[in-house]
């Protein structure tokens, strides 16, 4: 069975952190381009990060670019999001996609819902 299943998310104060995990299963991990979306309340799903199979290549969102972090451990068939320096405007459910080889079928998680509040 063709699985993502995220964990770590949570209420944060501003300018604090969170690690998001997303466990896969079912499928390729390690020749999977994997990434990160979230959807806030009222918007549309956007992708926040993505990695190679590999992790050689990363790419960001410009609104998260330099406070977040997308890596992968292909043996744990694990990937993750660290978030630092958390804003009122990160807070959203956080989804885990994959493009599951070797055709490349979208796959989604459940979602991880992160907040960010004093």
């Amino acid at each position: 069975q063709v699985q993502l299943v995220e964990s770590g998310g949570g209420l944060v104060q501003p300018g604090g952190s969170l690690r998001l995990s997303c466990a896969a299963s079912g499928f390729t991990f390690s020749s999977s381009p994997m990434s990160w979306y979230r959807q806030a309340p009222g918007k549309e799903r956007e992708v926040v990060a993505t990695i190679t199979r590999t992790g050689d290549f990363t790419n960001y969102a410009d609104s998260v670019n330099g406070r977040y972090t997308i890596s992968r451990d292909n043996a744990k068939n694990t990937v993750y999001l660290q978030m630092n320096s958390l804003k009122s405007e990160d807070p959203a459910v956080y989804y885990c996609n994959a493009k599951a080889w070797p055709r490349y079928l979208e796959v989604w998680g459940q979602g991880t819902l992160v907040t960010v509040s004093s």
